[in-house]
């Protein structure tokens, strides 16, 4: 009988010992990114994971005793969406703390920071995030002088959009005792002016103050965290790679897990060299905790500062300031042995490199790394929620070592790879180096980028297309909150490599721009491979989690401009529907 069966299922288009769907979608414009079986219109899912996808037909024969239906109404249907790196944190305090976003001069700016001035008790520090001076007219950075006139009794301390840079008042620098004797700390730079500080401070300098500012309550900050994934799952990301933590952030991110709050997966960072990646060498990684939605296997290096603020690393001076080629963030002799200890102890490692001296560095330590530590002495780490844990060992999902892997498979990766040397560009696929990249960038650094390249230094920048062609795998992400961090806006970007009002600009290499294909398997199928998770996510697929972004349009095919109206529908996590516009 188990045979008539099989014969009578596969003359159906049904997989012999398919399973009974708990639900059904149908009536979907579903694109599963498997090559095998690129379209569908139903997909059915028993528990968390997909057992048929194909027509709405076969897939209404897979019904169980009392299936949920769910009629996608001929909405677009892509895998769940992954944003390959952001920090989850900033995005919630964004929300929470003075948004600076979309101050289009200095004065709107300096308005938005009185308005708040006047809501604040005297004394309490007011910080804030968001603001972009290439935007205003003239594109010069704010100085302690403009914020002492509005917040004399306030000490301020607001970051620019990017992180990499933050303007303080004379009473922050005050208490952070910053005058015109304090020497510039390794990996940053305190602006001057006629050789006073003028208030603005780069990358390592910003720690001077911060170091100062009360920090969050664990309330707070568990706030933030759960206000940026709400965020998140409305805007259709069904994971995310989050770009560093420390333990503090760590524990709250568990504990929140397990309180059941959390529902959208999270592949999370520590940042090194320091205690978070000392820890997650010694305790190793975990892998698929909290039910296939937490997992922490990489060591997060920040190398140089950014673009617009003129941090990021470069080999030759910045064109619109020659004094100045950025800077490296971190010493190479401090990350070359905690490179080989990760090596050996199967932990990945994902370094922030913008300028084109930072990538080159950061390539030569790498392959360096991968020299010293033959394949033979590299073990995978695996792990899920099925293995045995030791008493106290906490939450299922630890990981394993299991003997090396054939070749080596690091997987490790350049976030931003924003400024590339050509002769650096094939580098990436000879090494195996994942290329984890954020389109955005590109339309909003256009507006400066050509004064701080020159137009030679610009056929290296944000070059996705030459990464694709010499073999490299980029993953997508937006890095929100720098960026906004909408899916669409992403998508857009890579495929247009325009403004969101459709510009273009002059030596900005339209050819750059990839496919729509291409595009979506940044987003899918490549972002769970820059995780180790291509068997189980990025597309949709007999056996996969059933992780979905419903859209209103159908973004494989509509006008460019129409994406960035695109809104999302619905998010579906391990078949659970999360997000419902309705």
């Amino acid at each position: 009988m188990r045979a008539v069966a099989a014969i009578l299922l596969l003359m159906s288009g049904i997989p012999a010992g398919a399973e009974a769907a708990d639900t059904i979608f149908i009536n979907g414009n579903v694109y599963t990114v498997n090559e095998k079986q690129p379209r569908a219109e139903a997909i059915a899912v028993n528990g968390d994971r997909i057992v048929f996808v194909g027509s709405n037909a076969d897939a209404q024969k897979l019904r169980s005793d009392k299936p949920r239906i769910i009629d996608l109404a001929g909405k677009t249907v892509t895998p769940g969406f992954t944003d390959s790196h952001c920090h989850i944190f900033g995005i919630g305090e964004r929300e929470m703390t003075l948004n600076l976003e979309g101050s289009k001069t200095l004065e709107d700016f300096l308005a938005k920071v009185k308005e708040r001035v006047t809501k604040t008790e005297p004394g309490k520090w007011m910080t804030g995030r968001g603001w972009i001076e290439t935007f205003w007219k003239p594109p010069q950075f704010p100085t302690r002088a403009d914020l002492d006139k509005i917040a004399p009794n306030n000490p301020a301390f607001l970051t620019r959009a990017d992180g990499h840079a933050a303007v303080a008042n004379s009473a922050a620098l005050k208490i952070a005792n910053i005058d015109k004797e304090t020497p510039d700390p390794f990996g940053g730079q305190i602006l001057k002016t006629d050789g006073e500080p003028n208030g603005m401070l780069l990358d390592n300098a910003m720690d001077l103050v911060a170091k100062n500012i009360p920090p969050p309550t664990e309330a707070e900050r568990e706030q933030a965290l759960l206000l940026g994934i709400d965020r998140e799952m409305k805007l259709g990301w069904c994971e995310i790679q989050n770009a560093g933590s420390e333990l503090s952030d760590q524990e709250i991110i568990r504990h929140a897990y397990a309180a059941g709050r959390i529902k959208l997966r999270m592949i999370n960072a520590a940042y090194g060299p320091g205690e978070a990646a000392n820890a997650l060498l010694k305790n190793g990684a975990t892998l698929n905790a909290f039910d296939h939605r937490f997992t922490q296997r990489t060591i997060k290096v920040i190398f140089d500062g950014a673009l617009g603020s003129r941090g990021a690393a470069l080999l030759a001076p910045y064109s619109d300031k020659p004094d100045t080629s950025g800077f490296l963030t971190q010493k190479p002799e401090d990350l070359r042995p905690m490179f080989k200890e990760a090596l050996r102890r199967g932990i990945q490692v994902e370094t922030h490199a913008i300028g084109d001296r930072a990538n080159r560095v950061i390539l030569d330590l790498y392959e360096q790394a991968l020299m010293s530590v033959p394949p033979s002495e590299r073990p995978i780490t695996v792990g899920g929620a099925s293995l045995s844990l030791p008493a106290g060992a906490g939450e299922p999902g630890v990981a394993e070592l299991r003997p090396p892997k054939a070749g080596g498979d690091v997987r490790w990766r350049i976030e931003h790879a924003q400024i590339l040397s050509e002769q650096d560009i094939p580098r990436f696929a000879k090494l195996g180096i994942i290329a984890s990249m954020q389109p955005s960038h590109a339309i909003s650094d256009r507006f400066f980028a050509p004064a701080r390249l020159g137009m030679d230094r610009l056929r290296g920048a944000y070059a996705w297309n030459s990464l694709i062609k010499s073999g490299a795998i980029i993953c997508g992400g937006s890095d929100a909150p720098v960026e906004s961090g909408e899916p669409m806006i992403e998508f857009y970007a890579a495929i247009a490599r325009k403004s969101i009002k459709g510009e273009t600009h002059e030596g900005w290499h339209s050819e750059q721009a990839v496919s729509r294909e291409q595009a979506l398997k940044m987003f899918t199928i490549n972002a769970a491979y820059a995780a180790f998770e291509e068997n189980d996510k990025g597309s949709i697929e007999t056996g996969k989690l059933a992780d979905f972004t419903v859209l209103s349009g159908d973004i494989m095919k509509i006008p460019e401009p129409e994406i960035l109206k695109t809104r999302c529908e619905m998010t579906v996590i391990g078949g659970e529907i999360v997000y419902r516009t309705r």
